[in-house]
């Protein structure tokens, strides 16, 4: 079986995707499946291809050999969600990283889905744009990866979220024909918004392309204030956030463990950051200073290279694994409820790191144990104030003796009926999301 796959890939790319057989000497990509997969790598292939045509007729050609495909870009999140398992072919999308058309003055970019943020970012740069978002790693997750996971981090405060800054996106089905949906410009006409049911589908439903996004002119200043303090304090301090017209571009409730290692207090902390031309943001801080007068709260600005070096060791911290072991939960919850997620939080896993957006109610969390009774004790208190947790990273004996997702709502009947409409033999990820 395995010959007659190579035979086939090399047949019909044409010397236009890299192929690689596993096992292999490649030892960041075998590393990289190995997490993802369950049982040997024996005749897994993975596929670069380098062009997007190629890329569909691989993908159709999976579906009338019916070979399980893992899709993905760099392989940064790959490990993300539920293990896969009989996987033939996993196909990258790295190489089709083309920037298609950037209309500077419309505020618009299109580009192919394995381009990197980082390149992207430096392409936006240099006509002073950029595009609002802070996902785990920024250096090598492709924009196709970006939206599959639906990881748009601390800026989603000001910006929202990765659905709301997308244009169009075009995508290979499940049967390796090319669809798109939305367009290029700002203003769409109406109709079914395709785009949001790829966004957040970890490859269930498709393999993205190309995307549209709406990008911003980039900030002409910036400074950070860490609000440190008990935790009525701070508690507090988010609802008068909250209930003010300031304008943060993010606002971050951080574990007091977080807080330690980013040297700002022994205690929790909120880090509020405020972008926009200097005179907004001496107006802004200064309000809010005022505002948390009679909280007796400690708040130390951050400007320049040490507000740099904050936001990417708070990333550093809860999103990147700090150890072989590490379990990585993604959990959203009601931002009435933070604080106290956060005291039971210290009570299970004193030693957990996790950081909350105030404005979503979304965060991040990173244990320093990793039990499946913990996981499920606090995605029960999660689920209890009307949110969840699911678990992005962790080792394989884990993800087998829980449930990833954990979700309990009634959407499934729907999600399964979307995932048969886009693919019906179920080649595309079946395992990875919660649909089988």
């Amino acid at each position: 079986m395995s010959n007659a796959i190579a035979d086939k890939l090399q047949s019909i790319t044409n010397c236009n995707a890299t192929i690689i057989k596993f096992p292999h000497t490649d030892s960041d990509w075998q590393h990289k499946i190995k997490q993802s997969v369950t049982g040997s790598l024996e005749s897994v292939y993975l596929v670069i291809p380098h062009k997007v045509d190629v890329l569909a007729t691989v993908i159709k050609t999976a579906y009338y050999e019916r070979w399980n495909i893992m899709p993905c870009g760099n392989g940064s999140k790959l490990d993300w969600g539920g293990l896969t398992k009989d996987v033939q072919l996993v196909v990258s999308t790295q190489k089709c990283d083309r920037i298609i058309q950037h209309a500077v003055d419309d505020l618009t970019i299109t580009v192919e889905a394995g381009i990197t943020l980082a390149k992207l970012q430096a392409t936006l740069k240099a006509t002073n744009q950029f595009l609002p978002i802070d996902p785990a790693f920024p250096e090598t997750a492709t924009i196709g990866g970006i939206l599959a996971t639906a990881d748009t981090g601390s800026l989603r405060q000001r910006y929202g979220g990765i659905r709301d800054l997308v244009l169009g996106i075009s995508f290979v089905r499940g049967d390796g024909e090319i669809a798109k949906a939305g367009g290029r410009v700002v203003k769409n006409v109406a109709g079914y918004d395709l785009m949001k049911l790829f966004i957040g589908s970890y490859g269930t439903l498709g393999i993205i392309t190309q995307v549209t996004f709406r990008t911003y002119p980039i900030p002409q200043a910036s400074q950070t204030l860490a609000i440190a303090g008990k935790g009525e304090q701070i508690a507090q301090a988010i609802k008068l956030l909250k209930n003010s017209s300031l304008t943060p571009t993010a606002a971050d409730l951080i574990t007091a463990s977080v807080a330690k290692k980013l040297e700002i207090t022994e205690d929790n902390a909120l880090l509020v950051r405020f972008q926009a031309i200097p005179e907004s943001i001496q107006d802004q801080t200064a309000q809010l200073a005022t505002m948390l007068d009679n909280l007796a709260v400690k708040i130390t600005p951050y400007q320049a290279e040490s507000e740099q070096q904050l936001w990417h060791q708070l990333a550093t911290l809860v999103r990147t694994p700090q150890t072989l072991e590490a379990t990585i939960c993604k959990f959203g919850i009601l931002s009435t409820e933070a604080m106290e997620l956060l005291q039971q939080l210290k009570s299970i896993d004193s030693q957990s790191y996790a950081m909350i957006h105030i404005g979503s109610g979304i965060g991040m969390l990173q244990l320093s144990v990793t039990e499946p009774n913990i996981i499920q004790t606090i995605r029960e208190f999660c689920q209890n104030k009307s949110g969840f947790l699911s678990v992005l990273t962790a080792p394989q004996n884990i993800k087998q003796q829980i449930d990833i997702w954990g979700y309990s709502g009634n959407a499934l009947e729907m999600m399964t009926n979307i995932k048969q409409k886009f693919d019906p033999k179920q080649i595309l990820n079946c395992d990875r999301f919660m649909l089988k």
